[in-house]
């Protein structure tokens, strides 16, 4: 019999699910007053009265104003908040930083406000109610749930606290899931990754496991942990355990991994979250397109991924956007970030409602002879390639050969298998492939002459962790990038 608890949240799901209906079906209107909330809001700022928010009636006044910043450009004032200055991009100060390792700058402050703490919150909550209402499945929320996080320990600088976005969220879990939550306080704020995962093994194992969360390169490691300890699958340690949330990166080329690791399928729920805001989430399990969160005070712009790079690219709204084309995603938020880029694309598979799924980082692309290749590409390959195969791929990224020692160039593919082909070759053969199907300008090289074939290198087990361990980045939302223009990253396995 179903419990109160269950019973309850089906009743608050209907309810999630009728009121984002109301914005999901009025999407033009939504973001048309998201977007004058914010100039409304934002008027009084130091970065409202340099940008003239005041004279700003429309998107078009707006474009012309505010030009597109990445957080370098920004970075002036934001540095200016961290001082303890106020009302500089948003009214007031933060009530949070969520620092996070930027690339190019060093550790990043992303400003989050009193405003915007909510969607954060809200948009994880709500991607689990639509799936009880589409799914009728409620039972879970009886049983413990656990949430691969950073540690929740924040310190403060000039009256802002200052941690790691799954940290901050950590301090909002509402009570009617603290008793389910795990792991404990304790075991969260230790910060070696390792350890942490051993210690959450030790007070997970007797648990009733029933969802479990996190970034599927770090819930792998947990469920091989699980493993080698028990000589179990995770499906039998945890035999109630059939939700499985994530995000950050594709999910795709981790199944056949995940379901061999756990011993059956599980449902699961993809979520786009981000320091800059929870931007989409999964509402049906059998589309993989994320509903974009367009009531959350976040206006979008679009740019073209191969027209980023001009002199003055073309921005637009979702009421220009097409399906299929890979687009830049800029945002303007509640928390004070004006037309910035967050760094990802995204592809729309939906207008009805709005949905996307992430192509990847505009960073993060091999271009070096001009094929343009996007990380969607790459991990569309790979899973055409093993699917209905007894191959397992633990991880992978791809770099270009420029200078190889005898004949032409190529792309080289790094992979750490669970599961080794008997023929690498052929298994090359059907990445090739698919990887020519996808883009056509991959495929005028090769027909060229210009490129050869792929190569597959590979890792030795545990190669790929121990990589992100010697960075400082192993664990938490930390993630390896599935391919790059240079070699950087792949000299460590050369």
């Amino acid at each position: 019999m179903a419990s109160l608890k269950s019973a309850l949240a089906k009743v608050f799901a209907f309810w999630i699910y009728k009121k984002t209906n109301k914005w999901a079906n009025n999407p033009i209107e939504t973001q048309e007053r998201v977007f004058q909330e914010l100039i409304s809001d934002a008027a009084g700022t130091a970065f409202g009265k340099d940008h003239d928010f005041i004279s700003v009636n429309s998107y078009e006044d707006f474009v012309k104003r505010v030009p597109v910043r990445d957080y370098e450009a920004l970075k002036p004032y934001v540095e200016r908040v961290v001082a303890g200055e106020e009302n500089v991009l948003w009214k007031g100060k933060p009530i949070y930083f969520a620092k996070t390792s930027g690339t190019t700058s060093g550790a990043k402050y992303i400003p989050i406000t009193k405003e915007s703490m909510p969607s954060h919150v809200e948009a994880a909550r709500n991607a689990i109610l639509l799936y009880i209402h589409e799914t009728g499945k409620s039972e879970f929320v009886d049983g413990k749930m656990i949430f691969l996080q950073g540690s929740p320990i924040l310190k403060e600088q000039n009256g802002i606290q200052l941690g790691r976005l799954s940290g901050i969220v950590a301090h909002y879990v509402p009570n009617y899931l603290q008793k389910n939550r795990l792991p404990s306080w304790e075991t969260n704020c230790i910060d070696d990754w390792e350890t942490k995962v051993d210690a959450i093994v030790e007070e997970t194992l007797s648990e009733n496991m029933t969802v479990i969360s996190g970034i599927p390169s770090w819930v792998q490691m947990y469920f091989e942990k699980l493993q080698q300890r028990t000589g179990k699958q995770v499906g039998a340690i945890f035999k109630n355990f059939n939700l499985f949330i994530f995000g950050g990166v594709n999910y795709e080329p981790y199944r056949a991994k995940f379901e061999n690791l756990i011993g059956r399928k599980v449902d699961s729920i993809e979520l786009y979250p981000a320091s800059e805001g929870f931007f989409a989430f999964q509402d049906k399990q059998h589309d993989k397109g994320m509903l974009l969160q367009l009531n959350s005070g976040i206006f979008y712009e679009f740019i073209k991924a191969d027209e980023f790079f001009d002199e003055h690219p073309k921005r637009i709204t979702i009421k220009d956007v097409e399906l299929g084309e890979n687009y830049v995603m800029i945002i303007s938020t509640n928390a004070g970030l004006w037309s910035y880029n967050i760094g990802d694309t995204v592809q729309f598979t939906s207008l009805k409602p709005y949905k996307v799924i992430v192509s990847g980082r505009i960073k993060h692309f091999i271009s070096a002879f001009g094929e343009h290749v996007i990380g969607k590409e790459v991990e569309q390959a790979m899973q055409e390639a093993v699917e209905g195969t007894e191959i397992r791929v633990s991880e992978f990224t791809v770099a270009p050969q420029i200078n190889p020692e005898a004949g032409l160039p190529y792309h080289e593919w790094f992979v750490e298998f669970e599961n080794e082909p008997d023929n690498l070759d052929a298994l090359a053969e059907k990445i090739e492939a698919s990887l020519q199907k996808q883009n056509s300008y991959y495929l005028d090289l090769i027909e060229g002459k210009v490129l050869r074939p792929l190569v597959i290198t590979r890792v030795k087990k545990g190669g790929f962790q121990a990589y992100m361990k010697s960075i400082g980045k192993l664990g938490g939302q930390n993630k390896l990038p599935r391919l790059s223009n240079d070699r950087k990253i792949v000299e460590e396995f050369s």
